[in-house]
């Protein structure tokens, strides 16, 4: 059974069935858009494994962009601070032929995706959920009916699920920016493991021998996942 909810349902999906319902909900979700320069806010440039500079787009691809030109050592990387995410910045012509393509107002409005229908004042987006007929009937139910009661399920299970949720991304982060730079580096599957294990004091032990800039940025992106780490430095 087939029916239109708000934004918000690809969420609460997954909460839903740890927290909530044991039994089956099916969510189709849009893939995610890659990246783009346009919605990054702060991010870090490597040459190789050395960091060359990190901050705002513009003054990060600025000195990338002059790394390139002096005869880089090794690949050139902007990564999202927030993400991990790769950012793809065109190179060509002059430093000052980059800037002006990644301030250029279309550049800026390529990532924009539409709001879809609903109330404007609540940003409303309608995607498709598919759940089995006894969820729906409960949904519908309830007072408001079934987007009202999803709405207070994803409220309450990202109240509960805070602080697991940001340590999660945190690892996931982490995890996006270790898999480009450290992939050939030694222990780097143990420091995975013990990253998505929470051990703290073991993925410093196992990042302890790479490139400092490197081993300090892994650091500093697993911090949230384990406090701990960040204290000890």
């Amino acid at each position: 059974m087939r029916r239109t909810v708000t934004d918000g349902v690809h969420l609460a999906a997954s909460l839903l069935t740890d927290y909530f319902y044991p039994d089956k909900i099916i969510i189709r979700m849009e893939s995610s858009k890659d990246v783009t320069a346009g919605a990054v806010g702060l991010c870090t440039a490597f040459e190789g494994s050395r960091r060359i500079a990190s901050g705002k787009l513009a003054d990060v691809a600025a000195e990338a962009k002059r790394a390139i030109d002096h005869g880089e050592k090794g690949p050139v990387l902007i990564f999202d601070d927030e993400t991990s995410q790769l950012i793809e910045v065109d190179f060509r012509g002059t430093e000052e032929d980059v800037l002006k393509r990644l301030t250029a107002p279309a550049h800026q409005q390529e990532n924009i995706v539409p709001r879809g229908p609903g109330r404007p004042k609540l940003g409303v987006v309608a995607r498709e959920v598919t759940l089995l007929p006894r969820h729906w009937e409960w949904l519908s139910s309830q007072p408001g009916g079934a987007s009202i009661a999803l709405r207070k399920l994803v409220e309450e299970a990202r109240r509960v699920n805070a602080g697991k949720d940001r340590e999660r991304q945190a690892r996931e982060v982490a995890y996006r920016f270790l898999s480009a730079m450290a992939g050939n580096e030694p222990f780097f599957e143990e420091a995975t493991r013990s990253l998505f294990a929470g051990n703290a004091e073991r993925f410093k032990e196992m990042i302890s021998g790479w490139p400092v800039d490197v081993r300090d940025h892994a650091a500093k992106l697993a911090a949230a996942s384990f406090p701990g780490l960040a204290e000890s430095e």
